[in-house]
């Protein structure tokens, strides 16, 4: 019988320290699940204050960027609009120079430019413009026509 009683103790013991490393393990899981939904909270929270951020700083970067395509286009300097005028009439100038070389009629023009202006002016019978038409991304403006992009 003693053995029985001692034996008893014995368990009951044993059967306390198992519980209490229960309560422990079950505290520290307690404690764990509770950091991991805080630590999940704060990235949260981060994550949105981070996107609010983001946004801020696109609408910031998009308005910059108008502000700057305004004060880009509103209108160009007198000595711009000379500048663009004077190149077109260079352009409608050495055209029938050209045209006669750029449809693969003549001869690269430079170099011989005073011997071929009185032949290849008196070749061309129609606009000077007219022959770019087959060129990709060629626009033919006028000293009048001029825009700008």
């Amino acid at each position: 019988m003693a053995s029985l009683f001692t034996q008893e103790i014995h368990l009951s013991k044993r059967h306390e320290e198992i519980v209490s490393q229960r309560l422990m393990l079950l505290q520290k899981m307690k404690n764990k699940f509770g950091d991991e939904n805080t630590e999940r909270a704060s990235l949260l929270q981060a994550t949105e204050t981070a996107s609010r951020r983001n946004l801020r700083l696109l609408q910031d970067i998009d308005a910059a960027e108008k502000a700057f395509q305004t004060k880009l286009t509103p209108h160009p300097q007198p000595s711009m609009l000379s500048l663009e005028t004077r190149y077109w009439a260079s352009v409608e100038e050495h055209i029938p120079k050209w045209e006669l070389f750029l449809l693969g009629r003549a001869p690269y023009p430079i170099g011989a430019e005073n011997q071929n202006e009185n032949k290849t002016q008196k070749a061309v019978d129609h606009g000077p413009l007219e022959s770019l038409q087959f060129l990709p991304g060629c626009r033919a403006l006028g000293r009048r026509q001029i825009e700008l992009s």
